[in-house]
C-alpha cells in the first residue's frame, strides 16, 4: 500500500460509512415507527436534544425537500454543508500529506458551534422555540 493510499484510508472509510448510512436513511423512513431506536436523551429527559430530528432531516434532504428538512432540524441543515466541506478538506489534506488546517477547526470555531448547539437545544424546548421542535 502506498503512503497516499494509507493516508486517505481513514477519511475515505469515514466517507464511505457516512454515504452508506445516508443511503440507508434515504431508503428506510425514520418517520415510520419501529425502524430506529428513540433518541436516548429524549427518552430519559423528555426534552429534545440538538440532534433530534436529524435522521428525518437527512431523509428529507435525500429527497431534495429542504423545507421539510428545515422543519425537522434547522441546525443540522445549516451545519451539513460545513461537514461535507470539512470531510472533503480532510480527504484532500490527507492525499497531499498535510495536516487538516481550516478556520472551521480552530478552537474558537469549535467552541462557538458547541455553544450554538447547546443554545439551540435549550431554546427548542421553550415555549418561544417550540417551532424548532422536530
Amino acid at each position: 500500500m502506498t503512503s497516499r493510499t494509507a493516508a486517505v484510508a481513514l477519511p475515505a472509510s469515514v466517507g464511505g460509512l457516512l454515504a452508506a448510512a445516508t443511503a440507508f436513511v434515504a431508503v428506510v423512513d425514520p418517520s415510520r415507527p419501529g425502524h430506529y431506536p428513540p433518541c436516548p436523551f429524549l427518552l430519559v429527559s423528555g426534552f429534545f436534544c440538538p440532534g433530534c430530528g436529524g435522521l428525518r432531516a437527512v431523509h428529507a434532504l435525500t429527497r431534495l425537500d429542504v423545507g421539510g428538512a428545515l422543519s425537522f432540524n434547522p441546525l443540522f441543515v445549516a451545519v451539513a454543508p460545513f461537514l461535507v466541506y470539512l470531510w472533503a478538506k480532510w480527504l484532500s489534506s490527507a492525499w497531499r500529506g498535510r495536516p487538516l488546517r481550516t478556520r472551521l477547526t480552530a478552537p474558537v470555531a469549535v467552541w462557538s458551534f458547541v455553544a450554538l448547539a447547546l443554545l439551540f437545544g435549550v431554546f427548542r424546548n421553550t415555549p418561544y422555540g417550540a417551532f424548532l421542535a422536530p
